[in-house]
């Protein structure tokens, strides 16, 4: 029975992979827009399961952001003096 599990993610991931470009809206998506889209989904799923709170992660998210623009900022304030 765990086989048949295996197998069957393996034919899914084959389907489908990350970098496989559909023309949903007749325009080919960016890799940036794909990945963007698979990660609005997978958290959508997570927290849909419970797993995570949306909220909570994006809130995360935001901080996080906001580090590394600071670091970067600090970095090219560094590079200019």
């Amino acid at each position: 029975m765990r086989s048949n599990r295996r197998h069957a993610r393996s034919e899914d991931t084959s389907i489908e992979g990350p970098g496989s470009f559909k023309k949903i809206t007749g325009k080919e998506l960016t890799p940036s827009e794909e990945i963007s889209a698979r990660l609005t989904t997978l958290i959508e799923m997570l927290d849909e399961k419970g797993i995570i709170n949306q909220k909570e992660y994006d809130r995360t998210c935001v901080m996080r952001l906001h580090e590394i623009s600071k670091a970067t900022s600090f970095e090219q304030i560094d590079e200019e003096i």
